[in-house]
């Protein structure tokens, strides 16, 4: 009897071993940010913290051990620009230190990870490699897959509607005013429309404001003067041969089919997690009608990642489900760690307001807030007998210290959401403040990586249940 269970025992035994030894998956993780959100360190700060894992105790696979080695491997696809990680590393601690160079194109870099199970079943089981494929990518570009869904006339009435509410407008709107849809197309008329709609999407995106499509017009490359970007939003129904309108619609749906759908095919349909970066204090700091319109944006990321939609796209192309989205409100270290769980109430508001808006399901979703690279401690001071909690940090404009205190977000996040989804121009009893701070010398010991606020958090729930 002992004896059969002996060999039905180690019959198990090899048949684990056999599966699991030497084996090797492939996670593709993508990562975006929305205006100034942080995305080139971000990607730093992860891969710097998963070679050395010192700073890393919520990410399970870490604290167990069962993460043996990581290491940066040759990038599997020689066409696409690699993630220049040494380089923006050496920017994190240089002396003085400095923020690296933000990256406005594709780019990929590749981590393999030894990972030993732990428990039971990991005593019959060899290491496996997960091979972590990061997919840096613009935030202007997953905007842009929400058009695919739309005709020109639907995106042009949403984008001028946009418009009308925002004053870098001003311009393009009174240029409109003397447009004719039907009017027989004139080059010169169309170029200037563009040029100028051009003109207010980069004046928007520098006053914060989040949905700024179509993205190729901010990031155009080679494709700068292409008849591909050479449209923009005027008022008319479907045009007649030859006239402005109709040419309108006609570039607009070339820029989906040779633009939108291309990055959909390539890199989009690949991505197995994803991690959406998002500025959520700068947009507080802006006024309401950013904070709405970052909640809007949200949406339309999150209709982009809805199952069922460009059902067509994926069966031609074998899109695959992303499984998990990190909302991350970024730039944590803003604030004294006591407003931490403030701030990702309001993460988390504006995502269940996105999702409803989105009528999303699937994926599993959750907003967090972070720091990818610390750079503050925290003080408490006393002023005109009031106890702050304050941060200290190197200004960026100054290269002086500074003690920093942004004011107090409200324990209710729809206090914020609520004037802002009704159209307020202010907020009305509060005054929320932003500061630039550059990075500190680091002094960092061996195994550590760089100083964060919850990226071991944040790893953990996008990749930790494939590294133990």
């Amino acid at each position: 009897m002992k004896k059969g269970f002996y060999v039905r025992f180690s019959d198990l035994a090899n048949g684990l071993t056999g599966g699991f030894v030497g084996s090797e998956e492939t996670i593709r993780l993508g990562v975006t940010g929305l205006s100034r959100a942080g995305k080139t360190v971000f990607i730093t700060s992860l891969v710097a913290n998963l070679l050395d894992r010192g700073r890393m105790p919520q990410l399970v696979g870490a604290a167990t051990g069962s993460i043996q080695a990581v290491y940066l491997q040759p990038q599997p696809d020689d066409t696409m620009a690699r993630f220049e990680y040494e380089r923006h590393f050496g920017a994190f601690t240089s002396d003085p230190p400095r923020w690296p160079k933000s990256t406005r194109a594709v780019s990929q870099l590749r981590l393999s990870i030894k990972v030993q199970p732990a428990g039971f079943l990991g005593g019959f089981s060899g290491p496996r490699t997960v091979h972590l494929d990061i997919v840096d990518y613009p935030g202007e570009w997953l905007l842009d897959l929400a058009l695919l869904n739309k005709s020109y006339g639907d995106w042009a009435l949403e984008a001028l509607d946009r418009l009308a509410d925002h004053d870098c407008a001003k311009t393009y709107l009174k240029m409109l005013d003397s447009v004719d849809g039907s009017a027989k197309l004139d080059e010169t008329q169309i170029q200037d429309l563009a040029q100028s709609f051009t003109a207010y999407l980069q004046a928007a995106e520098e006053k914060g404001f989040a949905d700024c499509t179509p993205g190729r017009f901010l990031l155009p490359g080679e494709l700068a003067g292409s008849p591909v970007l050479t449209f923009a939003p005027i008022r008319g129904s479907s045009g007649k041969r030859g006239s402005l309108l109709r040419e309108m619609e006609r570039r607009y749906e070339a820029y989906k089919s040779k633009v939108v759908k291309p990055f959909f095919r390539d890199h989009f349909a690949k991505i197995d997690r994803q991690v959406v970066l998002v500025d959520v204090l700068g947009a507080i700091h802006k006024g309401p009608r950013a904070v709405e319109d970052l909640r809007r944006t949200m949406a339309e990321i999150l209709s982009a990642f809805k199952p069922g939609v460009n059902s067509f796209l994926a069966s031609l192309f074998g899109v695959r489900r992303v499984e998990r989205i990190l909302f991350s409100a970024t730039k944590a270290d803003h604030l004294h760690h006591r407003q931490h769980p403030r701030l990702t109430s309001i993460i988390e508001a504006m995502l269940r307001e996105a999702k409803d808006r989105a009528e999303f399901s699937g994926a599993a979703t959750v907003g967090m807030s972070i720091a990818a690279l610390r750079t503050t401690v925290e003080e408490t001071l006393e002023h005109e007998g009031k106890t702050l909690d304050c941060v200290r940090g190197v200004l960026q404009d100054t290269g002086k210290q500074a003690a920093f205190y942004p004011g107090e977000l409200p324990d209710d996040p729809f206090s914020l959401l609520g004037p802002a989804r009704d159209g307020a121009r202010a907020w009305l009893d509060a005054d929320y403040q932003v500061m630039s701070f550059v990075p500190t010398k680091m002094r960092l010991k061996p195994g550590d990586g760089p100083p964060h606020i919850r990226m071991d958090k944040a790893t953990e729930f996008l990749i930790g249940d494939r590294l133990r």
